[in-house]
C-alpha cells in the first residue's frame, strides 16, 4: 500500500473482531470469475488482506490463496487467528505484488483499495492476472441502516451522525473514494469488461457493543484516539448512551 495503517496489535485485533464480512460479496466475486473464466480456480491473491477475513473465505474455492498486507500487525493477527493449509500470508505492498506474471485467477481487495496508489496497483494487477482473470474491489459504505422495533430511524440517525463526524473530522482525503462508492477507481480500471454494483445489502444481528467495536475498528476513529484520547473515549461513551 502507499501508506502504513494498523500499526498496533490492538487495532488489528479490533479489526478482526468487529469488521463486517458479508458472504454475498464473496459469492459475487466467485460467480463473476466462473462466468468470465471458468474453473479450475488455482490462485487468488487478497491484497490489503488485513486480518484475513476475505482470505479465509476464498480458501475453499482455490488451490492456493495468498493474503498480502503491508501491516505487520495485521498479518500477525491473521496468523494468530488460524487459517487453512492452502493459505499463505506475506507482508508486502499493493504496488509491488510478490507473485509471478500472468499467474493469478482472482485479485481481491476488501475495504482496502482506497489506501493504495491506484495507478501503480492497477499496473501490477495487469501484470499478474491470467487471461480472463478477474479483479474484485469492494468496501463498506459510510451509511448504516439499523433496525430495531419502532426505533429504526432514530438508531440509524444517531449512528450515521457519528460516522459522519468521525470520517469528516478524522479521515484524510482518501476517504472521498469511499464517499463516491469507488466510482473513480472503477473508471480507472483499464479493462473493458467490468461491472460496478452499488446496492448490496447484508443483514446481521449485532449488539450495541458490537456497533461501537465496528466504529472503533475504523482507521478514522483510531486517528481520533491517537490525537485526542480523552475526547475520543468520551465521544464513544456518549454515542453508546444515545
Amino acid at each position: 500500500m502507499a501508506c502504513q495503517l494498523f500499526t498496533t496489535n490492538e487495532h488489528a485485533s479490533l479489526y478482526e473482531k468487529y469488521m463486517i464480512c458479508e458472504p454475498e460479496v464473496y459469492r459475487q466475486f466467485l460467480s463473476y470469475l466462473e462466468e468470465k473464466k471458468g474453473k479450475p480456480f488455482e490462485l487468488a491473491v487478497d491484497v490489503g488482506c488485513g486480518t484475513g477475513q476475505t482470505t479465509r473465505a476464498l480458501a475453499p474455492h482455490f488451490q492456493k490463496v495468498v493474503g498480502i498486507d503491508i501491516s505487520k500487525s495485521q498479518i500477525q493477527e491473521a496468523e494468530r487467528v488460524g487459517y487453512p493449509q492452502n493459505v499463505t500470508y506475506i507482508i508486502a505492498s499493493a504496488e509491488q505484488l510478490p507473485v509471478e506474471d500472468g499467474s493469478v485467477d482472482l485479485i481481491t481487495a476488501t475495504t482496502a483499495a482506497h489506501f493504495f496508489n491506484i495507478e501503480e496497483f492497477l499496473r501490477e494487477v495487469d501484470r499478474v492476472l491470467k487471461p480472463k482473470g478477474c479483479l474484485a474491489l469492494s468496501s463498506i459504505c459510510l451509511h448504516a441502516e439499523l433496525q430495531y422495533k419502532e426505533c429504526s430511524k432514530q438508531l440509524s440517525d444517531v449512528y450515521n451522525e457519528a460516522l459522519d463526524f468521525i470520517f469528516h473530522e478524522h479521515a484524510d482525503e482518501r476517504i472521498e473514494i469511499l464517499r463516491t462508492e469507488y466510482k473513480d477507481v472503477f473508471d480507472r480500471v483499464p479493462f473493458h469488461d467490468k461491472m460496478r454494483i452499488t446496492k448490496m445489502q447484508g443483514w446481521s444481528t449485532k449488539s450495541v457493543g458490537a456497533l461501537m467495536g465496528l466504529l472503533e475498528s475504523t482507521c478514522a476513529f483510531h486517528t481520533f484516539l491517537l490525537t485526542d484520547p480523552e475526547s475520543a473515549n468520551e465521544f464513544l461513551k456518549k454515542l453508546q448512551e444515545r
